[in-house]
């Protein structure tokens, strides 16, 4: 078994959410992951996140745990000389630094993309920030409830009564991560070729755009701002969307001439094929509410469990809207293990590879600074060094 980032060494000097899961996707690969942390608190996730009280109040959350396990934590004072040293150090060994820290900030430590890449001119600096650089907004701060305000998708997230509405999940954080996962790949693929690093400079907002590009792409080509259009789908067909049942809700997406008429035969309205209202696309958008009307009729008499598997075995997209813990015990949520095939059973990749050896026996996440004696062995120190700079304070070992 041979994993693809077999050897690659990553250095995660990011904090939060988005800049960790990025680390810890590369780390699901096969790559070796070392986390710099700041000494005493370390990532701020440690302490907040999650419902666990407990576990964050020993820098453990839930939050910080889902993208830590299989990194080793060097807890690292960088404001200090020494401790910059100590990090040089690390670049020189190192393939790809992922980081999501304000220009400003670089730049006050001396640790810019100008500066990382001299050290290493094979490296690869991962800058990932909120709006990404070469703009006036390069050192704004950000979190991903302030990116999905800012970029549009919250407004179109609701209805015109409830309001702009964030996503239960913090999406950005996330698909921000998954995007410098895939930048950090294509730059170890481009130094295959060409013997040189490059910097990666992800942004926040762009990758809110992207997951956008369809409204976007509408409406820089026809000018309409778009709306928000509560559980109707995207593909604006009055067939598709969240509707009512006598018990739950299912999200349908009938969107085809085909599909809608399986799907007047299993609602058991085959009427509705030779309605002339219904009896074709053009007919079914301009009476849309009609259509509307009927559906919710005729759902409204079994419940959405019934329907979904009525309407599943027909052929029909649907799906019964589920909470959380009913989607965990779906069969494929059961059968490909995704929420515990990662590395100490937490969260995998939303992809299997085959070759790939199996990732969920990697180490659990661990404590601030418990991996600092092993990574400063690993950068040649000496144990009375490692003690000096334990006794300098410069790093911590738990």
């Amino acid at each position: 078994m041979v994993a693809p980032l077999d050897g690659i060494r990553i250095i995660d000097w990011t904090h939060v959410l988005a800049g960790p899961a990025c680390s810890y996707y590369l780390g699901l690969l096969g790559a070796e992951v070392v986390k710099v942390e700041r000494l005493g608190r370390g990532d701020a996730m440690r302490h907040r996140g999650g419902t666990d009280k407990q576990r964050a109040a020993k820098g453990m959350s839930t939050a910080y745990l889902t993208q830590s396990a299989g990194k080793r934590s060097l807890a690292l004072d960088l404001e200090r000389e020494a401790g910059r040293t100590v990090f040089e150090r690390l670049l020189k060994a190192s393939d790809v630094l992922v980081e999501n820290h304000r220009p400003e900030t670089l730049a006050r430590l001396c640790l810019d993309e100008g500066r990382t890449r001299a050290i290493n001119p094979r490296l690869i600096h991962c800058a990932m920030t909120g709006y990404g650089r070469g703009n006036t907004m390069a050192n704004a701060a950000a979190y991903d409830v302030n990116i999905q305000a800012i970029s549009g998708l919250m407004a179109l997230t609701g209805t015109t009564e409830t309001g702009p509405l964030r996503t239960g999940a913090p999406i950005m954080d996330y698909a921000t991560g998954m995007a410098g996962a895939m930048a950090v790949m294509a730059a170890l693929m481009r130094r295959e070729k060409t013997g040189q690093g490059t910097f990666v400079d992800v942004s926040m907002l762009e990758t809110a755009f992207t997951l956008m590009s369809s409204t976007i792409t509408d409406y820089r080509l026809t000018g309409h701002a778009p709306k928000p259009r509560g559980n109707a789908a995207n593909s604006r067909s009055p067939s598709s969307g969240t509707f009512d049942c006598a018990e739950g809700h299912i999200s349908l997406g009938v969107n085809e001439d085909a599909q809608f008429q399986t799907f007047a035969r299993a609602l058991d309205r085959e009427d509705w094929l030779t309605d002339p209202r219904f009896a074709d696309p053009a007919s079914r958008n301009r009476n849309g509410n009609d259509l509307g009307a009927a559906i919710c009729d005729v759902l409204q008499s079994r419940t959405a469990d019934d329907w979904e598997r009525t309407l599943m075995a027909a052929g029909v997209p649907c799906a019964k809207v589920r909470t959380l813990p009913e989607a965990m015990e779906l069969p494929p949520a059961r059968e490909r293990a995704f929420t515990s095939r990662g590395p100490d059973g937490f969260c995998g990749l939303p992809f299997t590879m085959h070759g790939v050896g199996d990732q969920s026996c990697a180490e659990a996440p661990q404590t601030l600074g418990s991996g600092s004696h092993h990574v400063l062995t690993m950068l040649g120190y000496a144990p009375n060094e490692i003690q000096a700079l334990a006794d300098q304070g410069v790093v911590s070992m738990s």
